[in-house]
């Protein structure tokens, strides 16, 4: 198995969204020997870094803090993981139109009034925009960032347009953005090749033709 480290700078950024990107970080839901990008939080700032959630400066500063309070990173870590799992069933729900558990919203919403509570208006050169006011190293920083992402998600029209892939042992979500809304696999190259395959093989074996 390769390290968390090799699996994070080739993990494949297709859920089109930074939420969904965040729920695909694990390959462990439904393969108990699959791989889990996020083992510690060292790996959260490496992802992050990688999804363009944090850019090369906030990186640094978050690894500083990590060496400061190895303990509350610790922890950070943990919050991370039981947001992502959260968000992920939230979006599974919506996905398969079943009713979503509250207690997941619940979690959801815990991030995201903190992450609200630090945003606000800069203004520059006549332009207001939204900016971060978080401290340099607030570990919980990327988690704003994916907990904004999730709640845009669900109030925007484009959550009608969330799916969980069809492949038999992956659960990874993505925005299906084809024109007819029929894409079924995160990756046709991966789990799209993978259940073709399993196709033809149960068509050879029963003599029917190939595709």
């Amino acid at each position: 198995m390769s390290t968390s480290k090799e699996w994070i700078s080739r993990l494949k950024l297709l859920g089109g969204a930074l939420c969904l990107d965040f729920v695909n970080t694990t390959a462990l839901r439904l393969v108990p020997q699959g791989e889990e990008a996020l083992r510690d939080y060292e790996d959260l700032v490496a992802w992050a870094e990688h999804a363009r959630a944090v850019d090369a400066e906030e990186a640094r500063d978050l690894l500083r803090a990590v060496r400061a309070a190895p303990e509350r990173s610790r922890a950070a870590h943990r919050r991370a993981i039981a947001l992502r799992e959260a968000i992920y069933r939230i979006f599974s729900a919506v996905a398969a139109g079943r009713d979503v558990d509250p207690s997941d919203v619940g979690v959801l919403n815990r991030s995201v009034g903190e992450a609200f509570g630090h945003l606000g208006l800069a203004l520059r050169d006549g332009e207001f925009s939204l900016a971060w006011s978080a401290a340099a190293g607030a570990l919980d920083l990327p988690l704003w960032r994916v907990a904004r992402s999730a709640a845009e998600l669900l109030v925007s029209p484009d959550v009608r347009r969330v799916r969980e892939c069809a492949g038999e042992k992956c659960d990874w979500l993505f925005l299906d953005a084809s024109r007819n809304r029929s894409r079924r696999w995160c990756d046709m190259a991966a789990c799209g090749n993978r259940a073709k395959a399993r196709r033809n093989y149960a068509r050879r074996r029963s003599g029917r033709p190939a595709t």
